[in-house]
């Protein structure tokens, strides 16, 4: 089934709560729920620590809060792995790594237009994750390849449990790293990254996209063969507005985008109002429409939803809770403007 649009309600699943059943009741007052992950509550719930989950060689101290890898603790656990590989209870998430997911998966959602899950995706995963030597495993020609399948698997059992609830669930991979991809720094060569990424896109189930919080390459970004695309158009919005024959051909494929417009900042979101929120929001469709993109086939694949996640709030989940009130209200006016 399409990803539900029309201007629809959703946001990205990393939340500053220490209360799991508050979190998960802000989650499920948008139109499209997920289940949250609140690394304040508890280390387990870290969106990399949770993709990390039965991966061998992973060095997980949850008293320092660190997530880092060994070689020598892959090869003793690499066997132990493969004999896994075919088991679907071994690539989901714990109830130990999120009890809110295990909650999330006793809900009757059935009438949701749609609901969503999540997990890290292999190059923000690669970057972060270190060995030994303080070198990403993403570099590792060894260890990379198993990761890549490692993490399809995950997202494809996840979904399954999912689409069990709702047949038009679909994930997100959160793939913050994205933006560092093609850099003179990443030390990861462009045309096996791209061929790598097709591949990955390839093993994973339907529907799939990405979500991400910064300024990739939109072009490569658009052109993987996705489903969703959930930006910040808060913060990039004459980028994305710049990229139109892009966005044009990633709607015409059947794709839909997630456009974060309200700011989670307690300063930016101190800045603005519906009224500012709406022209930003608006005058980038309008550019977008200007320049060959067809404006009722983007409202119609369009859900709205918070412009980035945040955890260092001074008042800690008040303004994310205002955000997401602030997506409900936004919502409700654009759809009533434009007559979804």
């Amino acid at each position: 089934m399409p990803i539900p649009g029309k201007l629809l309600t959703t946001a990205m699943a990393v939340m500053p709560h220490t209360d799991p059943d508050a979190a998960l009741e802000l989650a499920l007052s948008l139109d499209v729920p997920f289940w949250p992950q609140l690394p304040n509550f508890s280390y387990y719930e870290d969106m990399y620590v949770q993709a990390a989950e039965n991966f061998p060689g992973i060095v997980l101290d949850t008293e320092q809060r660190k997530l880092g890898f060994s070689m020598d603790k892959f090869i003793v656990e690499y066997e132990n792995a493969m004999a896994q590989w075919k088991n679907p209870a071994f690539f989901d998430v714990s109830q130990s790594y999120s009890s809110v997911y295990h909650k999330f998966l006793a809900m009757d959602l059935r009438d949701r237009p749609a609901i969503r899950g999540q997990l890290e995706g292999p190059i923000s995963f690669g970057f972060n994750v270190l060995d030994q030597d303080g070198r990403p495993i993403l570099f590792d020609d060894t260890v990379r390849p198993v990761m890549f399948d490692f993490m399809a698997r995950r997202i494809n059992v996840q979904l399954e449990r999912l689409k069990a609830m709702n047949p038009n669930a679909f994930m997100f991979v959160d793939e913050p790293g994205l933006q560092y991809l093609f850099s003179s720094m990443a030390g990861y060569n462009e045309t096996q990254a791209r061929g790598e990424l097709d591949a990955f896109f390839a093993s994973v189930d339907r529907p799939r996209g990405i979500h991400l919080c910064g300024n990739p390459d939109w072009d490569f970004l658009l052109g993987l063969d996705m489903d969703i695309a959930s930006m910040d158009v808060y913060t990039n919005a004459e980028v994305i507005a710049s990229f139109a024959p892009a966005v044009k051909r990633f709607l015409e494929r059947g794709g839909t985008i997630a456009w974060g417009i309200v700011p989670t900042g307690f300063e930016a979101f101190g800045k603005e109002d519906l009224d500012s929120l709406c022209a930003r929001l608006e005058n980038v469709w309008s550019i977008l429409g200007g320049r060959g993109v067809d404006v009722e086939q983007l409202l119609n694949s369009s859900l709205i939803s918070p412009a980035t996640c945040c955890l260092v709030n001074p008042d800690r989940e008040k303004t994310v809770e205002k955000a997401f009130a602030f997506v409900r209200e936004l919502s409700a006016i654009l759809r009533d403007r434009h007559g979804l």
